[in-house]
Formats: structure tokens, C-alpha cells, sequence
């Protein structure tokens, strides 16, 4: 009785330190949402009717690209999406801060056929925020693996 009272309270506390620690690395890993939410919510209201609108709009926000030259982006998004049928709606995957001026956004894009996964980097080189790298893929399957591992 005294070896399985042991390993049930083994078993309770590594249960508790685990869920402290996860619990800790989930508030330090928040990202800031309110200051590049609108930015990524603009992008998805301009991204149901066009992919250009939606490429061109976002990337207004960094002034060192120039938005004309995200042609072969859009080309892409264009291929995909007629692949993947109509946009549906978008969630959340995850969201992660790499300090205090560098979030990475990743987002499940519902379309009929298929999701895919569009993954927004946005840096803050002094005040303001703007847009960094914009990535999709058909790849949703690993980032539901990688939020499994422990």
C-alpha cells in the first residue's frame, strides 16, 4: 500500500509541476495582440474577396517593401485557393513572441476543401509594427504535431 501511495502522489505531483510550468510558458509566450490584430484582421477581410488586395494592404505597413514586387506570392495564394475552393473563416493556431519586437501569428484558413496555414511575422524595429514575412502552406498537419509534443 505504501509503494502505491507513493506513485500516486509521484504521479500527482509531476502532474502539478507540469501543469504550473505549462501554465507559465503560456503567459510569457503571448504575443501582443492588440497592437497587430487589425493589421491581420484587414488582411483576412481583403483576402476573402482578393488575394492581391489582401498581399498589397498588409504590406503597406513595412515601408522598406515595396508591394508590387509580391507578384509570384500572389500568383501562389491565386493557385492555391482554386485548389482548396472558397474561403470559409480563419482561427487562431498560435501566436509567439521572440522579445519585445519580433510575433509570430499562425492561422488555420478554412476554405471548403482543405484548410491552410498562414503564418504572419511582424516586427517592431521602434514604434510601430509591420509586417516582416508572410508564409502559407497546406502543412497544417505539423503544426498540430508540434503543439502535441510536450
Amino acid at each position: 500500500m505504501t509503494i502505491a501511495l507513493a506513485m500516486v502522489a509521484s504521479i500527482f505531483c509531476t502532474s502539478v509541476l507540469a501543469q504550473t510550468k505549462k501554465d507559465t510558458t503560456t503567459a510569457t509566450a503571448k504575443a501582443p495582440v492588440i497592437a497587430v490584430t487589425p493589421l491581420i484582421e484587414k488582411f483576412f477581410r481583403d483576402y476573402k474577396e482578393s488575394s492581391n488586395a489582401a498581399v498589397q494592404n498588409i504590406f503597406t505597413s513595412n515601408p522598406n517593401m515595396d508591394a508590387s514586387k509580391f507578384t509570384e506570392l500572389v500568383s501562389q495564394m491565386d493557385k492555391a485557393r482554386e485548389l482548396v475552393g472558397k474561403y470559409q473563416g480563419k482561427e487562431l493556431i498560435v501566436q509567439k513572441k521572440a522579445g519585445n519586437s519580433l510575433v509570430v501569428y499562425s492561422y488555420l484558413v478554412k476554405h471548403d476543401l482543405q484548410p491552410l496555414r498562414y503564418t504572419f511575422m511582424f516586427y517592431k524595429p521602434k514604434n510601430d509594427w509591420m509586417i516582416y514575412r508572410l508564409y502559407f502552406d497546406d502543412k497544417v498537419e505539423s503544426e498540430l504535431q508540434d503543439a502535441t509534443k510536450l
